[in-house]
């Protein structure tokens, strides 16, 4: 059983990655929430298989469930983002991906973001105004975007969590299952409700 108690049955969540994703950032909150009985899909820019990594080892590979051409964001009611920094930095120069992100972010759907991953963001316009962590080299693009960058083991901001690293995963495999739940319950979250938040948070 999940640790938070919360339930997302049936809730369809899209894995957005490519080769050389940070493994851990993908596997740790995808088995809390398929524990929490979310249904996950891999869905990346080619077919086949993609490859994770720990750090700068290869690690282990994936079955991808559909590929970005295959995939309608329509179908989804959440995103996930896992990090590395070959793997965010690719996928972001994909239109498909950058597309899926922004109908997600529009609808007040929920996105789990960590890393590099938030590069995702910033290439689909969708990081300005809000606040962010990430890892540490990629603060510079999200304040250059438009983002209050903080550095916080974990960020929530409206449909957005966001987190730095591996070693923040036990404090972000939890908020995540706990946002995806809140839109399960609620419906979608709107994007602005933290603003006043946004104005107190300085960088």
């Amino acid at each position: 059983m999940q640790a938070s108690g919360k339930r997302l049955d049936g809730l369809r969540v899209a894995i957005l990655v490519t080769d050389d994703f940070e493994q851990a950032e993908m596997t740790e909150p995808r088995k809390a929430l398929d524990q929490a009985g979310a249904v996950t899909k891999i869905i990346s820019n080619k077919p086949g298989q993609v490859q994770g990594v720990n750090h700068d080892e290869k690690a282990d590979t994936f079955p991808v469930d559909m590929t970005l051409d295959q995939a309608n964001p329509g179908d989804f009611d959440a995103i996930l983002l896992p990090g590395g920094a070959i793997n965010a930095d690719t996928i972001r120069m994909e239109p498909k991906a950058r597309q899926f992100v922004q109908q997600i972010d529009q609808s007040g759907r929920p996105m789990a973001v960590i890393c590099h991953a938030p590069w995702l963001l910033v290439s689909s316009g969708c990081a300005k105004g809000r606040t962010m962590t990430s890892y540490y080299t990629v603060q510079d693009d999200l304040r250059n975007a438009g983002a209050n960058w903080v550095d916080q083991e974990v960020v929530r901001d409206g449909n957005l969590v966001t987190s730095r690293s591996p070693k923040d995963l036990p404090a972000f495999n939890p908020a995540v299952v706990s946002l995806f739940a809140e839109y399960k319950e609620k419906g979608p979250i709107s994007s602005s409700s933290t603003q006043k938040a946004q104005d107190v948070i300085t960088g």
